[in-house]
């Protein structure tokens, strides 16, 4: 009788402790879960943060406003190509608009890649000319040849008396979704003051 007893008291306290592992699991497990969840929730809402964060950059890198319509076109390459006589340098004159977004992409290279922006600033005199159904600067263009014809944006070079070197069509820079570095710090070399000075090319010695 004793050794009944005994032995059902043993079955029951083994069922009282699978029991008791089964719900230790079941809410050790649960608890896991939970913070698996939190954790993924937190993973989740970093990632759509970074992700509103980088896609606020772009868009600011395609909106900003680098064109002006109001601007007096004519007296702002005066000004630049006067500013050029005196630091030896040639004039890029970048035409486009803010609608452009290729426009927006080339100025944003040329100024953040620290390559670009310190040969371009080292030998050229920058100003944008707006073109855009407020203000299609239609004389200006005329008397640069009428480069609007390669579309858009379209550089002019001009040499620091303000004659027309040369006229570039963008579309042979460009590489996926953007510009290419390579092909403009070509462009940038190739009509630079010391790439048409022709003491470059002169044999010392």
């Amino acid at each position: 009788m004793g050794s009944h007893h005994t032995g059902a008291a043993f079955f029951n306290l083994i069922s009282d402790t699978n029991l008791g592992l089964g719900l230790y699991a079941i809410t050790t497990g649960f608890v896991f879960l939970t913070n698996q969840y939190r954790n993924m929730k937190k993973y989740l809402l970093i990632c759509l943060f970074t992700a509103m964060c980088m896609g606020l950059k772009a868009q600011n890198k395609d909106t900003v406003k680098l064109y002006n319509p109001a601007a007096d076109a004519q007296a702002d390459i005066k000004a630049a190509v006067k500013q050029a006589a005196i630091a030896h340098k040639n004039v890029l004159l970048q035409i486009g608009g803010n609608w452009c977004v290729w426009c927006l992409r080339f100025n944003n290279l040329v100024t953040t890649d620290p390559d670009l922006n310190r040969y371009m600033t080292d030998n050229y005199v920058v100003v944008h000319v707006n073109y855009s159904s407020e203000n299609k600067n239609a004389a200006v263009l005329a008397s640069l040849g009428y480069p609007q014809r390669f579309g858009f944006p379209v550089f002019v070079v001009l040499d620091d008396k303000g004659n027309r070197l040369h006229t570039q069509n963008s579309a042979y820079l460009e590489q996926g979704e953007g510009h290419s570095k390579a092909r403009v710090m070509e462009f940038f070399k190739g009509w630079s003051p010391a790439a048409i000075d022709p003491k470059t090319y002169i044999k010392k010695g």
